[in-house]
């Protein structure tokens, strides 16, 4: 068996790539923010809470009245029994959590999708459709208002004893199912810097950037803050700053190369392995034994003219030990990538085996790769 092994990397150190700066680094300050709420999602077909769930009698009542509904003595919260008591059948509501991403620079007035999910005893949100929900921030103010006709592919199909679920249809989602109210405010135009955040954090990576960037626009207008963070002056005229910033997030830079990592997938046996990954002189040898017992009973009679004879149990035991003769493979100093694919190949070995040759050579100090078992 061959172990299916990804190279994560160029196979010649001599050919590397460009990447923009759009793609390895992030605005600081340039930012989504989360939303959540709670609604009601209503005219499903029969598959919403019913009186399982307390709190959906409690809303639809709340939301009643607000619209000007008199549901005193219409609808109760619960009877003496401490159950809930409904003349109005909450069959087709369904109590749901609303989620949104707020994207960075968002204005009043404009949409965003919203994703629902029911929180209690609805079997689907197939047809419903989600009524006017506050979407809060973790600040709890108000940034979107979220209501409309809600799409969900799942499906659910009971029939004589048998059911069939397609998806998942106990949550759906509505694109532009939002309407932005409130703006966050966002310091791109207050400070006085623009600070770039590698997404990999890298010190090689944070010196390309700033002498790319000080090649094309002149020295001393980047500067390292560490190997995460860069900051770039920046014009103070908003328009200025755009402009300037889509010329800075375009240059080219390379990266440097990531630290030597081997990643393991102990459920799949996937091995990626990095192209720096170099391992020192050791000898490796890997077979497992299997022993193998076989137990025969057997049963002794007595010679008939014997004097005082009996029939005596015997039981036999067979130990067979098996070896395979695997041979020992040597790793030279600074075995390159091919080689350690190419050895351990040779072994037959199963991705369980790989692993644990993996972490004997990192036991004993022979791998020069950080090993990551996932």
């Amino acid at each position: 068996m061959r172990l299916f092994i990804l190279f994560f990397g160029l196979l010649a150190s001599s050919l590397t790539l460009a990447d923009r700066i759009k793609d390895l680094t992030t605005v600081a300050g340039v930012r989504s923010n989360q939303l959540i709420g709670y609604g009601l999602v209503v005219g499903l077909n029969a598959t919403g809470d019913g009186g399982a769930v307390p709190y959906t009698g409690q809303s639809l009542r709340s939301i009643l009245g607000r619209l000007g509904v008199n549901v005193d003595g219409v609808l109760s919260d619960f009877d003496v029994a401490g159950t809930q008591a409904s003349s109005i059948p909450a069959d087709n509501v369904a109590a749901v959590m609303v989620t949104a991403t707020l994207p960075p620079f968002a204005k009043p007035g404009q949409n965003i999708d919203v994703n629902i999910s029911t929180i209690g005893a609805a079997t689907s949100l197939r047809g419903g459709t989600l009524i006017m929900t506050r979407l809060r921030g973790i600040d709890g103010e108000v940034y979107a208002l979220a209501q409309g006709a809600l799409t969900s592919t799942g499906i659910e199909v009971n029939a004589a004893g048998d059911e069939i679920t397609i998806g998942v249809p106990t949550s759906g989602r509505i694109p532009n199912g939002a309407t932005v109210e409130r703006m966050i405010e966002s310091p791109f135009n207050r400070s006085q810097h623009i600070v770039l955040n590698v997404s990999n954090g890298d010190f090689t990576t944070s010196k390309e950037i700033v002498d790319k960037v000080n090649t094309v626009f002149g020295e001393g207008t980047a500067s390292a803050i560490d190997g995460v963070s860069v900051a770039v002056r920046a014009p103070e005229d908003p328009n200025s700053r755009v402009s300037f910033l889509s010329l800075l997030e375009n240059l080219d830079v390379t990266p440097g190369e990531p630290a030597a990592k081997i990643v393991v997938n102990s459920r799949t046996g996937t091995v990626v392995i990095s192209r720096n990954v170099k391992v020192t002189a050791a000898a490796v040898t890997h077979g497992p034994i299997t022993v193998t017992v076989s137990a025969t009973n057997e049963v002794s009679q007595a010679n008939p003219f014997a004097d005082q004879g009996e029939t005596v149990e015997i039981q036999n035991a067979d130990v067979a030990i098996e070896e395979p003769a695997n041979k020992m493979f040597l790793f030279q100093p600074g075995v390159d990538l091919k080689e350690i694919v190419d050895a351990v190949n040779e072994t037959g070995a199963t991705p369980s085996s790989l692993i644990a040759i993996l972490e004997a050579l990192k036991s004993s100090g022979s791998l020069r790769a950080e090993l990551v078992v996932i």
